[in-house]
């Protein structure tokens, strides 16, 4: 048995036992986590561990786990190991994972920088299995905190998986033929680069504009916000694809196809019965180029215009401009603005408080069992 096998089996014996979630930050439970860590033959002498060990010694809530953080932002060993407590990650607690990372072109790390590491998973135990862990943030930890220097991972096997397994199928079925010459039929690796690609821009254009995140995440929390936001930051980062001619061209040219058949196609499927915010995102792009032109619907099938370029443009500056009155009106009328942007290009039932999917995504879901 292979020395992180070993581990792997370790940190499974221990979470096995693990409480309910709302007990996790009970002291009595992590001074027992403490007491078998402690006692494990192979998983104690892991440096991961050992960084985990020492902050869960001296745990309290709100502070941070300084040694877990720095082991994994100094990238020491490509091993990650902490206790997690995230709401929309509920199989993710006391997890282990270890990872290898992507090549990227040096002038998008450069131009668009930001800490995200994208990366392929070589080895994790069952909460890193869990189909929806697409991606690891700082807060995700039990201190619940993020620092500008913190790493944000993305595991891109996960994202090649989702694309082979549902956005391929979409795009055969229902794009009108050679929609995507790029990204249809692309290899494996050339997806792994297109995903790279769509992460590193997407995390970057999230710090940018009149109301950057983190700095106005909490008014942007509401779910139709939270679509809204990342509809902001991946068609920013589609436009930068099309016109910063300084990143090689087909490889951005295969990045904004990615990021368009994701955002227009799966994530419109995924979200049925009832829509999350990636769900709220796919309608309101949808909505948007249909009824400005970027794409049509015809015969069942969705075809792209020649306009589509401009009307992402405008998509964009029409968030642009209402974001832009954050200096002069209060943070409340700018995301009443937001959310009335929002609306309108979504179907919202006021009677159950929440919206609805789009009839055409919901019959092809049926039809082809994605």
């Amino acid at each position: 048995m292979g020395y992180m096998t070993e581990v792997f089996a370790e940190v499974e014996a221990i979470r096995a036992d693990l409480p309910e979630r709302k007990h996790l930050r009970d002291e009595t439970e992590l001074k027992e986590i403490v007491r078998k860590l402690g006692a494990s033959r192979v998983l104690r002498r892991l440096p991961a561990a050992q960084a985990f060990l020492a902050d869960l010694e001296s745990f309290t809530p709100g502070k941070r786990l300084d040694a877990t953080k720095a082991h994994i932002n100094n990238r020491r060993d490509n091993v990650i190991f902490s206790l997690f407590d995230a709401s929309y990650f509920p199989r993710l607690n006391l997890d282990c994972l270890t990872y290898e990372t992507l090549p990227t072109d040096p002038y998008l790390a450069e131009r668009y920088a930001s800490n995200t590491m994208p990366v392929n998973i070589t080895g994790k135990t069952t909460g890193f299995g869990s189909r929806v862990v697409v991606a690891l943030f700082p807060e995700n930890h039990l201190d619940g905190i993020q620092q500008p220097d913190d790493l944000i991972f993305y595991f891109i096997d996960k994202f090649l998986e989702r694309h082979n397994q549902i956005t391929r199928l979409l795009i055969d079925e229902v794009m009108e033929p050679g929609s995507f010459p790029m990204i249809q039929g692309a290899s494996d690796q050339q997806v792994e680069q297109a995903s790279s690609w769509w992460v590193r821009l997407h995390e970057y254009h999230h710090r940018q504009g009149d109301m950057p995140i983190p700095e106005y995440l909490p008014a942007k929390k509401l779910k139709p916000l939270a679509g809204l936001e990342e509809l902001r930051v991946d068609v920013s980062g589609m436009l930068a694809c099309l016109h910063d001619v300084k990143l090689p061209r087909e490889q951005a040219g295969a990045a904004y196809e990615f990021i368009l058949a994701e955002r227009l196609l799966r994530y419109a499927v995924e979200g049925i019965p009832r829509p999350n915010y990636d769900a709220v995102a796919s309608q309101l792009l949808f909505n948007y180029l249909e009824g400005n032109g970027g794409i049509g619907l015809k015969d069942g099938r969705i075809g792209l215009t020649p306009r589509l370029p401009q009307v992402l443009r405008d998509f964009l500056s029409e968030i642009e401009s209402i974001e832009s009155a954050i200096h002069r009106d209060s943070v409340d009328t700018v995301k009443q603005r937001l959310l009335d942007f929002t609306n309108k290009y979504t179907d919202y039932d006021a009677v159950s408080r929440d919206y609805r999917h789009i009839p055409y995504f919901a019959e092809v879901k049926s039809r082809l069992g994605v």
